[in-house]
């Protein structure tokens, strides 16, 4: 196992934010001594912690007596005897406290059009498709797989499937017809929802036809029946034997739905993600410990209030659309933002004049968004944030990689007003919630750290062995007690989950994050690194890739840098650096001073080692749907090597060319 150990990351960050003193007066968790207080409650008795959060924050049919079984780790159980519903949990027991006409979710269309619903009409809906789905044979314990937009009716099939005991795995709308059916075969889904086609940024899209596909390739015997929703009213293929109309099923059942009260370990979701071997990795979530953590990190790291218009960006396809838009706030019983659409359509001021216009009061959104917005408002006035009153925001986080220190600042001033503090949150699909977070009203802020283990984790960054690393230097990060919201298992392939998350050379008791991490000499505050396999091993030296994309993004050109290595005959691994200009990408002569100055930078800012060999200018970097930048692509780029990865699920495959072909 390769260690993240640089010799030369010590973060070398901007002056400390301290927690304005309004914000912290009115805070959840309101000092930092508050937090101490949790820490130490947690590390004195730790299973009664969790469960006294346990019983405060969710509702239960049948009490749990029995908190944490480690009887067979690392397939740790927690509240096993209890049962409950997540579906009552999130919007039943909210309209009996009488909170039936409050706005749950506010819609926006990707053509602007807004709807809102409130927690009545969300469960009258929930519980129309809950009996539809028992109608058409799904049973406790069915896999439902969810191909849909960005939309309500996509909240609603999850919760459908949370009322009825139904397992549902969520696959982002777009994957490609052969990644849906890997999805589905594996997961041995018995029905399918769908629309007819999505509505992503002024442009209809296909999904039911990628649904006909995926099923036509074969593998999928499982499937019994397909729902549509008719979201755009375009023409689609209907196999009469198969296929049914969401508005039609749902019509034609009761708005009431008893839930199914389920046992604490019983699998809510399964979420797949890309895995080394190619196969994608069915990622399986329990009820009672997932609902406890998405409840308690929206409550204490957005410190959500009752009149709080919260908007998490993400879609639900991914995690953070699970946790923080499906789950979270609706166990609180909070209102927040659904939004349909990309932030650049129709123009890259979409997100700020719809937080200008819903009076959106906390934001979370993800690195990758804030720094096309900030080459955006370089090169077009127009769609400049401060155009736009954002005085109602008082809560601002990031989600999904580290966020560099120049972004943080830009994000802090010109969406925050300097007055918002901002959660730079760590965490993972695996981890079902935040792990690593600024609580809003307790922690002091350092731009590019995630400041702090959430109250209850036991984050570590440690060597090779396991044995924790001294603050200031470099290493792995671990989590070294099992946590309520833990992944539970691989779908189907338990010895790849032991073999993936807890290594034996850690003593196989050690979640591994698969990240390295550095904490503050003074602070103990954690900086992620980047991943195990993005450090890079120059000349003996280790350095972490964020480092030196933190460094390149701080020159005044730059909008976004991606850093990978690729092997050296005389350094053992050289530093390639692919960038992103807030102007037009530049070409030869004048290509080549360009990179010559940003190496020099990059010099300054960290030292000569870290100096990238390679540095290719191009239009924008090789991300998927969600954002995220492929950076297994970049490296058989850097090499000189080509493409023959799977490359379905970017969302602009057309950049690899123009890379491999930069000098």
């Amino acid at each position: 196992m390769t260690t993240g150990s640089p010799q030369h990351d010590t973060p070398h960050h901007a002056q400390t934010v301290p927690v304005p003193a309004e914000f912290a007066r009115h805070a959840h968790i309101g000092s930092r001594a508050a937090y101490d207080d949790l820490c130490a409650q947690a590390q004195a008795d730790y299973p009664g912690y969790w469960a006294g959060l346990a019983r405060e924050m969710v509702s239960w049919k049948q009490p749990f007596n029995q908190v944490l079984d480690e009887s067979n780790a690392p397939f740790y159980r927690w509240f096993a005897d209890g049962t409950l519903n997540v579906s009552y949990n999130c919007l039943d027991r909210h309209v009996e406290a009488g909170l039936g006409d409050k706005t749950a979710i506010i819609f926006e269309a990707d053509d602007g059009t807004v709807t809102r619903h409130s927690y009545k009409q969300l469960l009258e809906k929930v519980s129309q498709l809950a009996n539809a789905l028992k109608a058409q044979g799904v049973q406790k314990g069915d896999r439902v797989v969810i191909y849909l937009p960005m939309s309500v009716e996509g909240v609603i099939a999850m919760q459908a499937c949370a009322r009825i005991g139904a397992t549902h795995s969520v696959v982002f709308g777009g994957f490609s017809a052969q990644s849906l059916r890997d999805r589905v075969e594996d997961a041995g889904a018995v029905l399918i929802i769908t629309a007819d086609e999505q509505q992503r940024g002024g442009k209809s899209l296909p999904l039911k036809a990628i649904v006909d596909e995926a099923l036509s390739l074969g593998g999928c015997d499982s499937v019994r029946r397909v729902i549509v929703y008719r979201r755009t009213g375009g023409k689609v293929a209907f196999d009469a034997g198969r296929d049914v109309w969401l508005h039609e099923v749902m019509a034609a059942e009761s708005t009431t739905c008893e839930p199914e009260w389920v046992e604490a370990e019983h699998p809510l979701f399964l979420l797949y993600t890309s895995g080394s071997t190619g196969k994608p990795k069915g990622v399986q979530h329990c009820t009672g410990g997932y609902l406890l953590q998405a409840a308690l990190t929206t409550k204490w790291t957005f410190d959500l209030k009752p009149d709080d218009i919260f908007w998490c960006t993400a879609d639900i396809g991914w995690v953070t659309g699970h946790t923080y838009v499906a789950y979270g706030p609706l166990a609180n019983g909070g209102t927040q933002i659904v939004f349909e659409g990309v932030p650049t359509f129709p123009d890259a001021a979409r997100f700020w004049r719809m937080i200008e216009a819903h009076k959106v009061t906390i934001f979370y959104t993800a690195p990758t968004a804030i720094r096309a917005l900030i080459k955006a408002a370089e090169i077009t006035a127009e769609v400049h944030p401060r155009n736009f009153n954002l005085g109602s925001l008082r809560l601002l986080g990031t989600v999904g990689e580290p966020i560099n220190p120049a972004a943080w600042d830009w994000y802090h001033r010109e969406i925050g007003g300097g007055r918002c503090p901002i959660v730079d949150t760590f965490w993972q699909t695996e981890t079902g919630g935040h792990m690593i977070t600024p609580l809003p009203g307790a922690h002091a802020l350092t731009p590019g750290s995630c400041t702090l283990p959430f109250p209850g984790i036991d984050a570590a960054v440690v060597d090779e062995t396991g044995k924790e690393v001294p603050w200031g230097q470099g290493g792995v990060l671990v989590v070294r007690k099992p946590w309520p919201a833990m992944i539970r298992t691989i779908w189907g392939d338990p010895e790849r989950f032991k073999k993936s998350y807890y290594p034996a050379d850690l003593g196989g008791t050690f979640y591994l994050a698969g990240d390295g991490a550095i904490r503050d000499v003074e602070t103990g505050y954690f900086t992620i690194t980047g991943r195990i396999d993005d450090v890079l091993n120059v000349s003996g030296h280790r350095m972490g890739t964020m480092e030196i994309e933190s460094a390149l993004v701080s020159h005044p050109l730059v909008a976004e840098a991606a850093v990978v290595g690729r092997p050296d005959d005389l350094t053992g691994e050289a530093i390639c650096a692919f960038v992103v200009l807030k102007r037009a990408r530049p070409s030869g002569e004048e290509a080549r001073k360009l990179a010559a100055e940003l190496r020099n930078h990059v010099a300054q800012e960290i030292g000569p080692i870290a100096k990238p060999k390679d540095i290719r200018f191009g239009d924008n970097l090789p991300k998927t749907r969600s954002g995220k930048i492929m950076r297994r692509l970049l490296r058989v780029i850097a090499k000189g090597d080509a493409v023959t990865q799977d490359t379905s699920t970017l969302e602009n495959p057309a950049i690899l060319e123009q890379l491999a072909q930069a000098n």
